[in-house]
């Protein structure tokens, strides 16, 4: 058992807060050239092949239950859905904007978690979630306006991660972490270079191949060391600290994702939607608030 060792969680969260932007901001680059299958191919292929020497490394087997493997492959499906999603909207949307929608996220997972788990969620928790999902709003508006119904894929994104976390959950008690990124790594491997290899022929944009040159390597490498060390950033940092602590530091992606999208791409948030991401920040912090308020007595009880 490790012990806890907040500051260190929390310098490596915000270390996650500052990876996850800078890869979205290389996969908004290569959405101008590389077609979107084969950008999901190379995400996932590195995240298996970077992962699979720390597995054998650290003497982790690659083997799971029957209920687990299942799992984890719905897992996978999730993630490949939302990740390409995300790639898609960044194609159309300033990277600030595209990050923010998505943190409604933590709304969506409230509210599953009541209307499918059962989980009790208060009055206030209800408000605060109303009062995000507007200040969502307000971020879409703008670039609704601007680019239409893409603008609406990052709430794909939020969606689909939400069901993500809520399979996450009820494997990660009985599967190592690392195990199950590069499990999720070799089961989308083949089926998206499958994918990839059955619509060679087809006009979908999306499932052509292309040979990129020497920068668009360099930056295909980049995304896919970017993407898994993030996650396994992320990994450690729940090591060292618990997810109440954490939680409210990820909304620092946010600040990071405008600043890498105005040195990168110079685009900035226009009023209305910065005062969206205003209420979406604000609004989810209070969640975390009210989620430590009631964890709390439920903790001294246990």
């Amino acid at each position: 058992m490790i012990a806890d060792r907040p500051l260190v969680g929390i310098f490596l969260m915000v270390v996650f807060c500052a990876i996850a932007p800078l890869g979205d901001a290389i996969a908004k680059i290569l959405g101008d050239t590389i077609p979107l299958m084969q950008l999901l191919l190379v995400r996932f292929a590195a995240q298996f092949l970077l992962l699979l020497p720390v597995i054998a490394a650290t003497g982790r087997s690659l083997a799971m239950t029957p209920r687990i493997l299942r799992l984890t492959a719905l897992r996978t499906v999730l993630h490949v859905a939302g990740i390409g999603a995300m790639f898609t909207a960044l194609r159309y949307l300033p990277l600030a904007d595209a990050v923010a929608i998505a943190f409604v996220m933590p709304f969506i997972m409230l509210l599953l978690g009541r209307l499918v788990l059962g989980e009790e969620v208060g009055p206030r928790r209800l408000i605060a979630c109303t009062v995000g999902f507007a200040g969502t709003l307000l971020v879409v508006q703008p670039s609704f306006a601007n680019v239409g119904w893409p603008a609406f894929l990052p709430l794909v994104v939020a969606l689909t991660f939400a069901l993500y976390m809520m399979v996450s959950r009820q494997i990660a008690k009985d599967a190592d972490p690392l195990t199950l990124q590069a499990v999720g790594g070799m089961m989308a491997t083949p089926f998206l270079a499958l994918a990839l290899w059955l619509g060679a022929g087809s006009d979908m944009a999306m499932l052509t191949l292309k040979a990129p040159d020497a920068r668009e390597v360099a930056l295909l490498a980049a995304i896919g060391f970017l993407g898994t060390f993030a996650h396994l950033v992320m990994t450690w940092s729940l090591r060292f600290a618990p997810s109440a602590t954490l939680a409210p530091i990820q909304y620092l992606e946010i600040p990071f994702a405008t600043f890498i999208g105005w040195l990168v791409f110079r685009d900035l948030p226009d009023g209305v939607a910065a005062l969206g991401i205003a209420i979406t920040m604000g609004s989810g912090l209070y969640i975390v608030y009210r989620e430590r308020r009631h964890a709390r007595p439920a903790a001294q009880e246990a």
